[in-house]
């Protein structure tokens, strides 16, 4: 195996993904934190300390997501709500998905849930920073709808740059959010039922 091969391994992708294997939940106390923190600390490049996941999580728990496969946390967001001038606004911290989900669109349903329950409390405006060269990042946030609001230079602790995103609420016309929200909360009374 060369090098680049074991710098950069192949991931297998899961195929396929019924919506029944998927379980979407909001975050409900400590016995979760480690679900939350053991995916972001692997696939992330910032590192966060756990007074930054308590931050988030303890303040805003309706503001982070989870959505598991077989009992196993593949996806989470992270965000907040608060007021910025004369705006209210909310804040998408971190959003992962693990590795072999990607493709799956798991990423743009957890943001689009979180925007709905951003929009349910009146947030006019979104924002979060993503690096420069996070190209399927990018992509996911503009498809909703997000705009570059500006670059930041070595935003990041590795020296990388960031951009800042904005998505001004409500949404433009052709991005349905509800849809996603009517959803969780279906999937949510099937767990309750079981």
């Amino acid at each position: 195996m060369s090098d680049s091969q074991e710098a950069h391994p192949k991931v297998e992708t899961v195929a396929d993904i019924s919506e029944d294997s998927l379980v979407w939940k909001q975050y409900s106390g400590e016995h979760e934190l480690h679900l939350v923190t053991d995916l972001i600390d692997k696939e992330l490049s910032e590192p966060y300390s756990i007074f930054t996941y308590r931050y988030f999580i303890n303040q805003w728990p309706q503001l982070c997501l989870l959505v598991l496969h077989n009992g196993t946390c593949v996806g989470t967001i992270v965000c907040k709500m608060d007021r910025h001038r004369e705006t209210f606004r909310g804040y998408i911290a971190m959003l992962v998905v693990d590795m072999p989900y990607r493709k799956h669109k798991l990423g743009s349903k957890l943001v689009c849930r979180a925007i709905e329950v951003m929009k349910a409390e009146g947030v006019e405006e979104v924002m979060l920073e993503a690096e420069t060269t996070n190209e399927g990042a990018l992509r996911l946030y503009e498809r909703l709808g997000f705009i570059r609001d500006k670059r930041l230079h070595k935003y990041y602790l590795s020296g990388q740059d960031a951009f800042r995103l904005k998505l001004l609420l409500p949404a433009p016309d052709h991005i349905t959010y509800d849809m996603m929200a009517v959803e969780m909360a279906q999937n949510a009374a099937q767990t309750e039922e079981n």
